[in-house]
Formats: structure tokens, C-alpha cells, sequence
């Protein structure tokens, strides 16, 4: 948080962050610029040594292949910038997972742009499309960054709220909110924060609609590999899709490799060129010896693919058994690192204010789920907290043994 000597300065400063920090709900009615709230919780799980269930990353390092390949490209001096679309090592290996998993085939010489993570991808995606004015559609909640590049871009957010508890939109409400305005859907699936994985019927209406107003579909793809029985299916296979659709994905889930930040997008040659022009600008390159190592994961025998899923799945067990011992109503996500849990049963309407007690409760740390919404939708999402299972099994089940004290309250 700020002091008041910097918040006071802050507002008197002009410029786009203003819009941006609005967009992403960072933004006080007295123009001061709160902390988000994964740095809140955080900050707070330091202070006291709570259990971090709120941010997504892993406490595990990625297959040993993989780093081994990171600490050979830099032993062998790949340190220096790598080509501006990417090292073709790992253009290629993006090419022929696509080809592997989706039968997509996509050229990995002008189709394909490797960036700092999805995020940038996002930035950069999002940045080149949009003109002022234009307006974006997305579910809500949605992630944090949406709102923020959204805003940053000076477009118009527009959101589809999902139902609890599988998490799925209206259809109607989709159709109301994509029109002639909508310059770009995105779509993150499977998403966060709530896990659920969209059924084809839902992604066959985004492709409908993206047609009928002119609209380019934009998804978010990072959990691609964690879905739990329920099957993953990318836009851009669907009829008519491809020619408007940019996909995301990156290494970091995938892999648990977060820190490293190596994502890409794959979409027709004139779109990624056109997003290039802005994505030269934001980090230029990065990531010189990671490129190579997460070429060498994404090559890695459909057994792990299938191993890592299985595994996120049994942690989802763990954590949801615990969180149901201990009071909470919860929505069994089919994929991605988070679990959504009601806290109403357990006698509290408000889970930011929740979250800010379950330290000195039981010592564990989580985000509410209304970080992830607008203004208008909050109160419907109000008690609804979002936990992390991407942490070693021991780590769960001590959370879930703390948690239990909630239901002795």
C-alpha cells in the first residue's frame, strides 16, 4: 500500500496507468492505487509464516530434462538475444506440438510468436488489436491482467458472468454481449479463477458470433495440459475458427516452471505480424536459454503430459476433501491449479474479509474470488475464495489438517 505522501503525488500524475490501474480494479475513488491483491495475501502469508494458497505457482521444480537443457544452452554461451519471433528450436517445437495434440498445423516460420510468458502475449496481442473505443468481451471473473490491458489499450470491457457452481455462462447472456462493437473475445479455458472447462456447444456459439460481428477470438491456453476428464479443445480446431483466432499458451504451467516466463501465441501470418509490430516493443526478447530447454518439454512423451495431469488432479482431491472437511461448499474444478470454496456454510458473506483473518484462523492463505471481478458483479461472487492445490501433497494436507479448525468455531 501506499503512504499518503506517495498516494497524493500519484494522483496528481497523468498518463494511461490511470486507466490501466482502473481496468485491473486497482484504482480508489480518491485516485490512489491499492496494492493488488496477490501481493496483499502474500505479503501476508510472510508476515505470518501462513500456508500461501493464494498464488498460483508451483513449490516444486519442472522434469529434470528440461533443466538440464536450460543449464546446458547457457553452458554452451546461448545467452545473448534470440531471433525476434523466437529461437526456431522452439518455434518448431510449438509447431509440432500443435500438430501432436490438435492436428492444428501451424507454419512455425510465420505463425508462431514465442513472448515473456502469456501475459505479454496477452499485452501484446491485445495492444495491436484494439482502437479506442472498441469494446472486449470476457467471462467473468477473470484474470486480473484482462481488465488491466484492456483498459491500457483504452478499449471497452464487457463480461459474461459464470454461474456457480459448474461455472458455465448463459448462452443468452453471451449472445446480448458480443455485437457489432466487440472487436475481441477471449476466452481462458481452462480458467481462472474457477477451473471450469467450457463444453463445445459454448465454443461453437464464440466461433458463431465471432463471424457474424467481425469479432477476433483471443484464448488463454495455459492450462491446456491440466484438465481432469475432461478434454481439452482449443477454438482454433473448431470449423471457421482458425483464420480469427490467436491462441496462448506458455511453458510455465505446463512445466511448473512460472519463474522462467516462455509463452508464445500461434495465429495467421497477418495477425501475428501485426502483433509483432507492438510485441518488438514491450520486452523486445527474453528468454535466451530457456527456449531451447522448454522446446525440449514440449517434446517430451505423451506419458508425462498424462502424469502431470493425473497428479494436479489427486492434489485437487486432496485440497478438496480438506476444504469440505472443514466447512466449506465447494466446485470441483475439471482443470487448471485452483479450487473455488463457498464460504457462506461456514457463516461468512465476505471472503476478502475472510481471507484477511484465515492466517490467525488456521494459518493458511487464499485470494477472494471477487479480486478477479468488476465492481458490478462482486456481491454475487462475495463469499467465494479461490485456493491453490499446485503445492506438494504434505503441504495440502497440512493446510487441509489447519482448515479443519474453521469447523470447531
Amino acid at each position: 500500500m501506499q503512504d499518503s505522501s506517495q498516494a497524493e503525488q500519484t494522483r496528481t500524475i497523468s498518463g494511461a496507468w490511470r486507466r490501466t490501474a482502473r481496468g485491473a480494479g486497482l484504482l480508489a475513488e480518491d485516485g490512489s492505487v491499492a496494492a493488488s491483491i496477490f501481493a496483499e495475501m502474500s505479503a501476508l502469508a510472510l508476515r505470518t509464516s501462513a500456508i500461501n494458497l493464494g498464488q498460483g505457482f508451483p513449490d516444486e521444480d519442472g522434469p529434470a530434462l528440461v533443466l538440464e537443457a536450460a543449464r546446458q544452452a547457457i553452458s554452451n554461451g546461448m545467452n545473448q538475444y534470440p531471433p525476434g519471433r523466437g529461437q526456431p528450436v522452439l518455434l518448431d517445437a510449438i509447431s509440432r506440438h500443435q500438430q501432436r495434440f490438435y492436428g492444428l498445423t501451424v507454419d512455425p516460420g510465420s505463425e508462431i510468436l514465442v513472448t515473456a510468458g502469456a501475459t505479454e502475449a496477452l499485452a501484446a496481442t491485445i495492444l495491436a488489436l484494439l482502437e479506442p473505443g472498441d469494446e472486449v468481451v470476457t467471462f467473468e471473473p477473470f484474470y486480473d491482467a484482462y481488465g488491466g490491458l484492456i483498459g491500457l489499450g483504452g478499449g471497452i470491457h464487457r463480461t459474461v458472468p459464470l454461474q456457480a457452481p459448474d461455472f458455465q455462462p448463459d448462452l443468452d447472456a453471451l449472445r446480448a454481449a458480443v455485437t457489432d462493437r466487440t472487436r475481441l473475445i477471449i476466452v481462458n479455458d481452462p480458467h481462472n479463477p474457477t477451473g471450469a472447462v467450457f463444453p463445445l456447444a459454448t465454443l461453437e456459439l464464440i466461433v458463431e458470433l465471432a463471424h457474424r460481428h467481425d469479432a477476433i477470438i483471443v484464448t488463454d491456453e495455459v492450462y491446456e495440459h491440466l484438465t481432469f476428464g475432461a478434454p481439452h479443445i482449443p477454438i482454433a480446431t473448431l470449423p471457421g475458427a482458425r483464420e480469427r483466432t490467436v491462441t496462448i499458451s506458455s511453458g510455465g504451467k505446463t512445466f511448473s516452471l512460472t519463474g522462467w516466463k516462455v509463452g508464445w501465441l500461434s495465429a495467421p501470418a497477418a495477425i501475428v505480424t501485426a502483433i509483432l509490430a507492438v510485441k518488438q516493443f514491450l520486452t523486445y526478447v527474453n528468454a535466451a536459454p530457456f527456449q531451447p530447454a522448454i522446446a525440449v518439454g514440449l517434446d517430451l512423451p505423451d506419458a508425462y503430459f498424462a502424469k502431470i495431469a493425473a497428479e494436479m488432479q489427486h492434489k485437487r482431491n486432496v485440497l478438496a476433501t480438506g476444504l469440505q472437511a472443514a466447512g466449506f461448499d465447494i466446485s470441483l474444478p475439471q482443470g487448471s491449479y485452483f479450487i473455488v470454496a463457498d464460504a457462506t456454510p461456514l457463516g461468512y458473506s465476505d471472503g476478502a474479509d475472510l481471507c484477511r483473518r484465515l492466517p490467525e484462523l488456521a494459518g493458511v492463505v487464499a485470494v477472494p474470488v471477487t479480486a478477479f471481478c468488476s465492481p458490478t458483479h462482486r456481491l454475487e461472487y462475495a463469499p467465494l475464495v479461490r485456493f491453490a492445490y499446485c503445492k506438494k501433497e504434505s503441504l495440502l494436507e497440512q493446510a487441509s489438517a489447519q482448515l479443519a479448525a474453521l469447523s470447531h468455531r
